[in-house]
């Protein structure tokens, strides 16, 4: 009965997929092609002082994107650190500086990793003014870069590849805006909150007391997971009723996550001419996603022990509104579009059902991935696909028409390896410098052994991979761990993003060149089989050493 309704629950998922992926990918290639401009966005383009029909090389469309993301982080920043006399502060202090330097960072860096409970930190003004506008534009960044690089496999002998603030204006006032205001009507019908009451205070059926949190919560509910983001306005996050209420509103936030990511193949085909290839991307996306979901839900339903058994799965940390598969099709989702939000605890996991979260990230979360993050992240595994399958078969390296050469292999190359160092590094130097282990023995990690090494793990594979999800056993509100984190977060969000479009330039500066008897078809099930173990091989297979020493050795034991 539990595989039945996990198959009626992804039937019901794929199908509302299936009928939006079309419009909504078509909707987008007109989007970031379309000759005008709106009144609005001219008017935008005027107060910034850009010119939006210059097109700009790769170098300042880079520059655009960090010179506007480093002045976002400075006014998130500012924000937290000025909330004692901002408006609908709720009498709540100051964040130290640490911790407001990792939500600035997290939230910018589309990744929305919370060392706090966010209803007892931080008050509306923060909430609405600082996290949820970087919720719209960090995910209209993501989606910005992506069409980036889509354009330069569309270019021919250019040295453009576009314009970042026209793409970044239209993606938010055109894409996340209307889909996040019809969003938020829905959740709101669902039971969602909205409002500005502060905290009630009420008295409990034992006679106790007790405050309830209020705030504008559908509204940012809906852009933290369409736009990928994650984290949440309470601590528990979408395992809060007043995130989450119902069965069918869990459903809804499912869809959030998937919506764009999934029809941004669509949007591809569209701009490279051959929806052929949109088709083979969105194929290895699926592929990945149903398999994760598979595989978690038969490890949590079956779950070792006399009290799952009898619980009839493991139940512990999950709520009893969504159960095991409501619990695990979140799951999979979050940690497969780079969202980071939760409905069940991933800590509270068996041992190996909290891998499977883990394994999503370190897949470079491309199954299907973040808005835009996704895209571009498959895209470079291709690449990587290509070049491979030329030395198998002795084919000459192209994809799309554009020759693979040195330059290109080396900056995907790169794009891969910034993330395993980025997750290694942080969690070896956790444990490694004396000082540091000793705190993060003692007051970050609540359960020691193995799986407090999967917490430090998880920690710094979420912050890398720009998710926010965490083993929250993990205390991460400490100087050590949210200056590292804020650092894997910024480093582990931006330097892919300059590889990316350092290889779009190099793409677009190429001319194109025709398909031969000697071209690699890129939109046949050999080439998706290809691309789907690649993308496993070169990127899981990296971290199975210290996964012996977390989850496979907690899971064996």
């Amino acid at each position: 009965m539990g595989w039945l309704f996990a198959i009626a629950a992804l039937a019901t998922v794929a199908l509302f997929l299936a009928v939006v992926h079309r419009p909504l990918g078509d909707y987008m290639a007109w989007v970031y092609s379309a000759p005008k401009h709106w009144k609005i966005e001219r008017g935008i383009y005027r107060l910034i002082g850009v010119d939006a029909k210059s097109e700009q090389t790769w170098q300042a469309y880079l520059r655009g994107v960090l010179a506007f993301s480093a002045v976002g982080l400075l006014l998130v920043y500012g924000l937290q650190r000025l909330q004692w006399w901002l408006p609908y502060s709720l009498g709540l202090p100051a964040p130290s500086e640490h911790l407001s330097f990792n939500t600035a960072a997290s939230f910018v860096g589309n990744t929305n990793w919370q060392s706090y409970s966010g209803e007892l930190t931080l008050g509306y003004t923060v909430q609405f003014a600082g996290l949820a506008v970087q919720n719209f534009v960090s995910a209209a960044v993501g989606m910005a870069v992506a069409i980036a690089l889509v354009r330069g496999f569309t270019y021919r002998r250019s040295g453009t590849i576009g314009n970042f603030w026209t793409d970044l204006v239209r993606g938010t006032i055109r894409i996340l805006l209307p889909i996040a205001a019809i969003g938020a009507i829905v959740l709101l019908a669902g039971g969602v909150i909205q409002n500005f009451n502060g905290f009630t205070e009420v008295s409990t059926l034992t006679g106790g007391a007790q405050s309830i949190p209020g705030g504008p919560v559908a509204s940012q509910e809906v852009i933290k997971l369409l736009g990928t983001n994650g984290g949440g306005f309470f601590n528990t996050n979408s395992a809060h009723p007043f995130e989450n209420p119902t069965a069918w509103t869990n459903v809804v936030e499912v869809l959030l996550m998937l919506v764009i990511p999934f029809s941004l193949p669509r949007t591809f085909g569209r701009l490279v001419g051959d929806k052929r290839q949109g088709y083979a991307i969105l194929v290895v996306m699926g592929v990945l996603f149903v398999a994760s979901f598979a595989i978690l839900t038969a490890i949590e339903s079956g779950g070792m022990g006399t009290a799952p058994q009898l619980a009839g799965g493991a139940m512990e940390g999950k709520e009893q509104r969504f159960g095991i598969i409501g619990s695990t099709l979140f799951s999979t989702t979050s940690t497969g579009t780079s969202t980071g939000a939760v409905n069940a605890m991933h800590d509270s996991y068996t041992a190996l059902g909290g891998m499977i979260p883990m394994l999503n990230m370190m897949l470079g979360e491309v199954a299907p991935g973040g808005v835009g993050s996704g895209l571009y992240g498959l895209l470079v595994l291709a690449v990587i696909a290509v070049f491979v399958a030329g030395l198998l078969i002795g084919r000459t390296p192209e994809y799309l028409g554009k020759k693979i050469g040195p330059r290109e292999i080396k900056l995907a190359s790169l794009y891969i390896l910034v993330m395993p160092i980025l997750v290694l590094t942080g969690t070896a130097l956790s444990f490694a410098i004396p000082g540091v282990r000793d705190e993060v023995t003692s007051v970050s990690i609540w359960n020691p052994g193995v799986h407090g090494m999967s917490e430090v793990l998880y920690a710094f594979t979420s912050a890398a991979n720009n998710n926010g999800s965490a083993f929250a056993g993990l205390t991460a509100n400490t100087p050590w761990l949210n200056v590292t984190l804020g650092l894997a977060i910024l480093l582990g969000r931006f330097v892919p993003i300059v590889l990316v479009l350092a290889l779009a330039g190099s793409l677009a500066a190429q001319d194109k060149v025709p398909a031969t008897a000697g071209t690699l078809p890129t939109h046949r099930p050999q080439f998706i089989g290809l691309l789907t173990v690649v993308t496993v091989l070169v990127t899981a297979l990296t971290f199975f050493p210290v996964l012996t020493l977390g989850p496979l050795a907690e899971g064996l034991l």
